[in-house]
């Protein structure tokens, strides 16, 4: 079964052996990676991996602001994914905690019945008050997270969708695929989520911006989730920030994401049962000295920009907001202000 994985990164290098070492432990075969602009040496650790067939690296060929957008249109050109049976899109901090079977992509395939799609509801992992970067396994270090049938209030999640190659595609959307136009209802994909039950058919036919990337979680999640190490420690989420995917507002800095990504209400420490061989599987691509050189480089240029962002005062000042933030996310703090609780 060839599976590829479809990903687009920027100064993500201290963190790119592990997610793909990660994914190759789960069944992914192949890996399609899109840079754009990176000074911390991601992309010659790519070249490097790629110069032993272990991940197909392009620069990304957007030519405006929308990298992800472009990449996955270009994607499909690409014989890694227009021959592969399966397609993965996720980001460097997703990765898709299989519950079943050996806790591999093909058990989780096989236990949704083999649809055409299979989207996997989002479990966001909170920085739980992790300063300080460490060049270990970032599944390792992040263990708390929000209640999984319920985020910031909603009980619908966003997910990321597991395609299978004969699905009916328009495009590939970075959450999930779209419908080919003029699909007829009796062409319509089998599409489940990870419990093996359809979706719902707001959320398939994508009509409502609504329902477009999500759906309610509950029960949806018996076969796999998406665990989602979005903030990181403390330290790489102000590189993440300098790096500019997150939000900021009239110049100032808006906490919004980290505080609803930062509830740790929840413990899962269900991923670590592939820490064994995750480990194995990153020795042997540490193996090759020249991918350990530059794997070490990208780590050293992620601590030197740590040391260069707090000699400025707006992100020391960003990190003291960051590590008084409420720790309750904004739909709790607001319910309990409402009814007069008390934390």
């Amino acid at each position: 079964m060839q599976i590829t994985a479809v990903t687009c990164i920027k100064n993500e290098g201290p963190f790119l052996l592990e997610w793909i070492a990660f994914n190759r432990v789960i069944g992914v075969s192949d890996f399609l990676i899109y840079s754009n602009d990176c000074d911390d040496g991601s992309d010659h650790l790519l070249d490097a991996l790629a110069s032993r067939g272990i991940v197909h690296h392009l620069p990304n060929p957007a030519t405006g602001r929308k990298y992800q957008m472009e990449a996955l249109k270009d994607a499909p050109n690409h014989a890694i994914v227009n021959q592969a049976d399966w397609i993965w899109i996720a980001d460097v901090d997703e990765f898709l905690n299989i519950h079943i079977g050996q806790n591999r992509i093909p058990d989780l395939i096989n236990a949704c019945g083999t649809p055409n799609a299979i989207s996997i509801p989002f479990q966001f992992f909170a920085n739980d008050g992790v300063e300080k970067f460490q060049d270990d396994p970032v599944i390792a270090q992040f263990t708390r997270s929000h209640d999984p049938d319920i985020w910031n209030g909603d009980p619908a999640i966003e997910v990321k969708t597991l395609v299978r190659a004969d699905f009916p595609l328009q495009y590939y959307g970075a959450h999930r695929p779209f419908l080919r136009r003029g699909t007829n209802t009796t062409d319509k994909p089998s599409w489940t989520d990870a419990a093996g039950r359809e979706v719902p058919h707001r959320f398939l036919v994508a009509v409502d911006p609504a329902h477009k990337r999500k759906f309610p979680a509950k029960g949806a999640r018996t076969f796999a989730t998406l665990n989602h190490y979005a903030l990181r420690s403390l330290e790489s989420y102000l590189v993440k920030n300098d790096r500019g995917d997150v939000n900021r507002e009239h110049r100032a800095f808006d906490d919004s994401y980290w505080t609803t990504r930062n509830d740790a209400a929840w413990t899962d420490p269900s991923i670590h049962r592939y820490l064994p061989a995750l480990k194995k599987e990153m020795s042997a691509l540490l193996a090759d000295p020249k991918t350990q050189s530059l794997h070490q480089a990208c780590v050293n240029a992620h601590r030197a920009k740590i040391t260069a962002l707090l000699q400025q005062p707006d992100f020391v000042a960003m990190r003291e907001q960051l590590k008084t933030a409420p720790s309750l996310p904004p739909a709790e703090i607001s319910f309990i202000k409402k009814w007069g609780l008390t934390t």
